[in-house]
């Protein structure tokens, strides 16, 4: 009973075109153009190659007002800049230096975003950055890289940003997940990994991609009440980025393969990566930032451009709590040193 009601609920859609797998970023910016046309977006982790690139290019085609890159690496952003204004030389780019695994660089940025008077509001914030796989270190604030980065400095800097957000008419919080948040729950007692002695460095990936998923039900649940919708995002494994570069996949593949079977997950028992093209790894990005209508599944992970089903796709229940979710905000809040009560 609880399947079909799930299942009711979760594929009826307004829409009226359905989205998959195959779906490109080109279809959507297409479909989606009335969306995109004049808003101001932010996406974090924008280099050359990676997806966060690609994102800002695709959707650059639908014109919108303005798009802030941002990364740690100011010169990696003017080659992203210069493709932008090859394809739509409109479209105005502005870059902003955000380490995430800084909480006073994510303050300074945080603060240089919140001093320019003329982007009076963000409609979109898609926060793509994210490291994966790395041996273990911790961030300048004492915490696990993965967790530290992808969690914690996004969470530090959607929320000093968030007067922003709200000034939005339709503001959205896209955050880039992964399936590999079935790798690990958050680690409540030891997410630090007991200063690496604990660590497995696919456990570590798959905490920091369960709690990029409680943030964005935390977000909904929080300020859905304000407009803003959230999403999680999974893009699948996509060709041409430069996310593994901290990998020996010699060595961890084999140990991404028993993280799983140790879980009894079916990846485990998979031999090799499955790649799509950039095309199709950006357009669920493209879609959670855009698709009308998709306002009943706020705070719902999204992978293959259609909100997720976890009756028949990785999706951990760990990654859905509502209670995990809230527990994360206050763990989080007491790591960064702020509270954020809304």
């Amino acid at each position: 009973m609880f399947r079909k009601l799930f299942r009711r609920s979760n594929t009826k859609s307004t829409m009226a075109k359905q989205y998959d797998t195959n779906t490109t970023s080109d279809e959507l910016v297409n479909d989606f153009g009335a969306d995109i046309k004049g808003k101001t977006l932010l996406v974090t982790g924008v280099t050359p190659g990676g997806l966060g690139a690609a994102y800002a290019e695709f959707v650059s085609k639908g014109q919108p007002g303005l798009i802030i890159l941002a990364s740690r690496n100011l010169e990696k952003l003017k080659t992203v800049a210069e493709k932008i204004a090859a394809v739509s030389p409109n479209v105005k780019t502005r870059a902003l230096q955000l380490d995430l695994g800084s909480f006073a660089k994510v303050r300074e940025a945080a603060n240089t975003v919140n001093s320019w008077a003329d982007v009076p509001n963000i409609d979109v914030v898609v926060n793509n950055a994210g490291l994966m796989g790395t041996d273990y270190f911790l961030t300048e604030d004492g915490f696990e890289s993965q967790f530290g980065t992808n969690h914690l400095g996004h969470f530090l800097f959607t929320n000093l940003i968030m007067n922003k957000i709200l000034a939005s008419k339709a503001p959205r919080v896209v955050n880039i997940t992964s399936d590999g948040h079935r790798l690990n729950p958050i680690r409540w007692f030891d997410y630090n990994f007991d200063e690496g002695k604990t660590y497995n460095k696919w456990h570590g990936y798959g905490q920091s991609k369960t709690a990029n998923m409680l943030f964005s039900l935390s977000l909904a649940e929080k300020l859905g009440k304000r407009g803003l919708q959230s999403f999680s995002v999974h893009p699948g494994t996509v060709e041409g980025t430069n996310l593994g570069v901290y990998c020996n996949w010699d060595v961890d593949y084999p140990a991404l393969m028993a993280a799983d079977k140790a879980l009894g997950n079916p990846q485990g028992w998979d031999t090799s990566f499955s790649f799509k093209p950039q095309q199709r790894g950006v357009a669920p990005y493209i879609f959670a930032s855009f698709a009308p209508n998709i306002k009943e599944h706020n705070g719902k992970y999204i992978l293959e451009s259609r909100i997720g089903d976890p009756y028949t796709d990785t999706i951990k229940p760990w990654a859905t709590s509502p209670i995990e979710a809230d527990r994360l905000w206050k763990l989080s809040e007491k790591l960064v040193g702020q509270e954020f009560s809304y």
